[in-house]
């Protein structure tokens, strides 16, 4: 592929900076209206850009060295990481790049992500989740501290501690419903894995009419799990696979995962079906029955056409 990789760690920053700098900029502002403001800032950006949000805290010093690291790469990244921490250990963005360079032990990784999240409550103070529950992730402020909690889980997930993991993903959906972060994605995906067939209930009544392959085969595969095949679980599999017909390819080991998830993917697409498979494939396995229903559908499928 000629493309360049999407450094999106990078892309954040740089979002999260403009967000930061035009936040500062129009605070203290009156504006008769959005559009005012908007039609404010586009004039600043036509004359030369944003001024740079002031720094004036430790905090606020170590979160845009934590910006530098998230757009540097290899050591620099850590170096950057590191000297964030230097001038302030509440900067948890740096603590979630430490666990995300951290390629020798698990355990170490875990360590920098539970400093992380630590960190972002440090930071955040009492008041903040007392008050803003529900406002999480729309607070530019929230992000690291969110960052942080997905990271965390993630390393559970990875080294078996499923509850602690699912409890997280769980917190993280209550802070931030709106789910910018692609949470209720994961929890879908690994849902049968954890044996937590209730979560996904209250997931599909928020999020059921979203269009991808993960919420249809998540939907087939719950039906499946609580009532067998039969007529709704059939239905509700003919759909996934209308929506995605290269999933069973995977999950049924016609053909071999990748080593590393795809860098894109769209609606439809082969890696989409990739990206589904390589996180639900160990909770399809292990439903009893649950691959034969899925080759025979695959079967009578092909044989209607």
């Amino acid at each position: 592929m000629g493309a360049k990789r999407l450094n999106r760690m990078a892309m954040r920053a740089a979002t999260e900076r403009s967000l930061i700098d035009a936040t500062a900029l129009i605070q203290g502002r009156e504006f008769e209206s959005i559009e005012e403001a908007n039609a404010f800032l586009q004039k600043v950006l036509k004359e030369g850009g944003l001024p740079p949000a002031p720094a004036d805290t430790p905090l606020l010093q170590a979160q845009q060295v934590a910006y530098d690291a998230m757009e540097a790469t290899g050591r620099r990244r850590v170096v950057l990481a590191r000297r964030a921490l230097e001038i302030s250990e509440d900067c948890a963005d740096a603590w979630v790049i430490l666990a995300g360079e951290e390629r020798k032990s698990l355990r170490k990784a875990l360590e920098y992500a539970r400093k992380g999240v630590a960190a972002g409550e440090r930071a955040l103070g009492k008041e903040v989740f007392e008050e803003e529950v529900g406002n999480f992730w729309t607070l530019i402020g929230t992000r690291p501290y969110m960052r942080a909690l997905f990271a965390l889980a993630e390393l559970l997930w990875a080294t078996g501690d499923k509850d602690e993991a699912i409890g997280l993903y769980q917190e993280m959906l209550r802070l931030n419903p709106d789910d910018r972060q692609g949470v209720r994605y994961i929890v879908m995906q690994i849902f049968a894995e954890a044996n937590r067939d209730d979560l996904l209930e209250s997931i599909l009544d928020e999020h059921g009419e979203d269009p991808t392959a993960t919420v249809a085969y998540a939907r087939a595969l719950w039906l499946f799990r609580k009532e067998g095949a039969g007529p709704a679980a059939d239905a509700a599999l003919d759909d996934a696979l209308q929506k995605n017909p290269f999933v069973p390819q995977y999950l049924l080991a016609f053909r071999a995962l990748p080593s590393r998830m795809p860098d894109y993917y769209g609606l439809g697409d082969r890696n989409e079906a990739i990206v589904y498979a390589m996180a639900a494939l160990d909770g399809w396995i292990g439903t009893e029955g649950a691959p034969a229903w899925l080759a025979s559908r695959v079967r009578k499928m092909r044989s209607s056409r």
